[in-house]
C-alpha cells in the first residue's frame, strides 16, 4: 500500500513540476533577469556623486553644465583680437578657458573665461609629466631609451610614454625622485606661485606640504599633491617651447600698454639638453597618442601633453592640454582647461579644441604674419636654476 501511494507521488511530481527543488529552480531563473537591472541602475546614480553631479540628474541641468557662455566678464582690451577670435571659435560653448601666448616674449595674446584661467587651481592630471620627465633627465634617472617593462612581452620608453601618457612609467620616476626633489622641481617650473606680473586677478596654485598617502607615483603621474592653473602651465609650456627661459606672463590691458611692452624674466632653467628627448613624445601624442584630435600636421607641427582625470577635492572633472607649434620659426603656446561636473571632458576634447585654434589661426595666415620686435631688451633677474 505504502510502495503504491510512493509511486503515485513520483508520478504525480514528474507530470506537474511541483517538487520542491524544480519550484526553487524556476523562481532562481525568474531572479536571474532583475539582478543585472538592479546593478545597473546602483553604479548610474552612484557613480556621477563622486563627480559632483547634481543629484537630480535631469538633462536639464546636464545642458547648463555643458554648454555656457565662457567670454562673459572678459576684456578684450589690448587682446589680440585675431587670436581671440580664433579661440573663442574653437572653445565654443563649452566650459573652459584658453591661453594664446607668445612663448618668446611671455605675452598673453588672449585669454577665453579670464575667471577660469587666472583663479581656476586644478590638479594638473597627466600634464605633470612634462616636469617629471624634465626632472627625470635633469637627474639622470631615465634617458630617451630607458624602458620600463608594462607586461610580460611589452616595454615602454619615454617617446611612447609621454604619446601615450603611460601611469606607471612616470609613477617609476616619482618613486625614484622622490618627495622633495618633485616639490623641487615643481617649483622650479613655477608651480604654487603666481605665473603673471600685475594681473591683480590672478591666484597662484599650490604644491602639497607632505605626499599623498597614496604614493609619490601619484604626484608624477596624476599630478596629485598639486593645484595649476592655466596660467601656470602656460609659463611651463612657454619655457619649454623657448629653450628654457620662465617669463613672467603679461596680459596688455591697451595699444599704449602694448607699446610699451617689455618682456620681464623671472628665471632660467637649465633645461635645454633635455628638451629634444621630450619632443618627439610630445609630439607623438599628436600624431598617434592622447592628442589626436589636435590633428597632425608635418608642416604645422604640434607638440603636447594632454591631461585628464578628476579633481576630488571640488570635485570637478577636468580635461587639459598644454600645447606649442611651429611653424617657420615661429612659435605660438595654446594652453586649453576643459571643466565640468559629468564625465564629459577629457584631455583628447580639450586637444580638439586647441587643434582647432591652431587651424583657424592658419586659415587666416596668422603664422605668415611678421614677428613683432620687441624692444628695448627683456629684462632678466638673476635667478637661474
Amino acid at each position: 500500500m505504502h510502495r503504491r501511494f510512493l509511486l503515485l507521488f513520483v508520478s504525480f511530481t514528474l507530470l506537474t513540476g511541483s517538487a520542491f527543488g524544480t519550484t526553487a529552480t524556476r523562481k532562481k531563473r525568474r531572479r536571474i533577469p532583475r539582478t543585472p537591472v538592479t546593478v545597473v541602475k546602483a553604479s548610474y546614480t552612484t557613480a556621477p556623486k563622486l563627480i559632483g553631479m547634481h543629484r537630480s540628474g535631469s538633462k536639464k541641468s546636464l545642458a547648463k553644465q555643458a554648454f555656457v557662455d565662457p567670454t562673459l566678464g572678459d576684456s578684450v582690451d589690448g587682446e589680440d583680437l585675431m587670436a581671440r577670435r580664433a579661440a573663442v571659435q574653437a572653445l565654443g560653448p563649452q566650459n573652459g578657458a584658453v591661453i594664446v601666448a607668445d612663448p618668446n616674449t611671455g605675452r598673453i595674446l588672449s585669454v577665453v573665461n579670464q575667471k577660469l584661467a587666472y583663479q581656476g587651481a586644478y590638479e594638473p592630471c597627466s600634464t605633470i609629466k612634462i616636469v617629471a620627465a624634465l626632472a627625470g633627465l635633469s637627474e639622470g634617472i631615465i634617458n630617451q631609451e630607458s624602458s620600463l617593462r608594462i607586461t610580460k612581452h611589452h616595454s615602454i620608453d619615454l617617446t611612447e610614454a609621454l604619446a601615450h601618457s603611460n601611469n606607471a612609467y612616470f609613477a617609476s620616476v616619482g618613486e625614484k625622485l622622490g618627495y622633495d626633489k618633485i616639490v623641487q622641481y615643481g617649483q622650479m617650473f613655477g608651480l604654487g606661485e603666481k605665473a603673471g606680473l600685475n594681473i591683480d586677478a590672478e591666484q597662484p596654485g599650490l604644491i602639497a606640504e607632505a605626499p599623498p598617502s597614496d604614493g609619490l607615483g601619484m604626484m608624477t603621474s596624476f599630478g596629485e599633491g598639486f593645484s595649476m592653473t592655466p596660467m601656470e602651465l602656460t609659463a611651463i609650456v612657454s619655457a619649454v617651447a623657448n629653450g628654457g627661459t620662465l617669463y613672467y606672463l603679461q596680459h596688455p590691458g591697451s595699444q599704449t600698454e602694448i607699446d610699451q611692452f617689455v618682456p620681464q624674466v623671472k628665471r632660467q632653467l637649465d633645461i635645454a639638453q633635455w628638451l629634444m628627448d621630450i619632443k618627439p613624445g610630445m609630439m607623438g601624442a599628436v600624431e598617434y597618442g592622447t592628442a589626436r584630435r589636435a590633428s597632425y600636421s608635418a608642416t604645422e607641427p604640434i607638440f603636447g601633453k594632454t591631461g585628464t582625470c578628476t579633481d576630488n577635492r571640488s570635485p570637478t572633472h577636468l580635461g587639459w592640454f598644454g600645447s606649442y607649434n611651429e611653424i617657420a620659426g615661429r612659435k605660438l603656446v595654446v594652453v586649453v582647461l576643459l571643466t565640468s561636473a559629468v564625465h564629459s571632458v577629457s584631455g583628447p576634447i580639450a586637444s580638439g579644441v586647441a587643434g582647432a585654434v591652431y587651424k583657424n589661426l592658419s586659415g587666416e595666415n596668422y603664422f605668415a604674419q611678421t614677428t613683432p620686435q620687441i624692444s628695448p631688451a627683456a629684462l632678466v633677474s638673476n635667478h637661474s636654476f
